[in-house]
């Protein structure tokens, strides 16, 4: 396995409620481009479908497009990512969909995590393997 860290810069943010709750809180689709740099130089499209409660977190599930060059090799791969959000602070998990991969990255698999807190960068960290 090779490690790969990451820094994400949010380019463009676009979400909108599809449901009120009761009490407070809302459920909302995220369209999110990020710049990607580091191990990973290209671009990540992502949809994220978010649960907020009334206190202002968040829970949140989504598929990740990652597009670029990894260790040399150029293609894409779209990470299943599951995390919460506590009001200052984004984490979670992600997974290389098996089958994703094109380009040099066809067969890519592998696991990690991600951490954003409030503002416009991320960093993550993925653990992968070539097949």
């Amino acid at each position: 396995m090779t490690n790969a860290t990451m820094t994400l810069t949010v380019q463009g943010w676009d979400e909108n409620a599809y449901e009120e709750r009761e009490g407070g809180g809302k459920l909302t689709l995220a369209d999110v481009e990020q710049a990607v740099t580091g191990d990973l130089e290209g671009s990540s499209k992502a949809r994220w479908t978010m649960v907020y409660t009334a206190d202002d977190a968040a829970e949140y599930v989504g598929l990740q497009t990652l597009t670029g060059t990894l260790g040399g090799k150029q293609g894409s791969f779209v990470l299943r990512t599951v995390g919460s959000f506590d009001g200052k602070q984004a984490v979670g998990d992600l997974t290389v969909v098996e089958g994703s991969g094109t380009g040099d990255l066809a067969g890519i698999t592998g696991t990690g995590s991600f951490t954003a807190p409030m503002g416009s960068e991320a960093e993550m960290s993925l653990e992968y393997e070539l097949g």
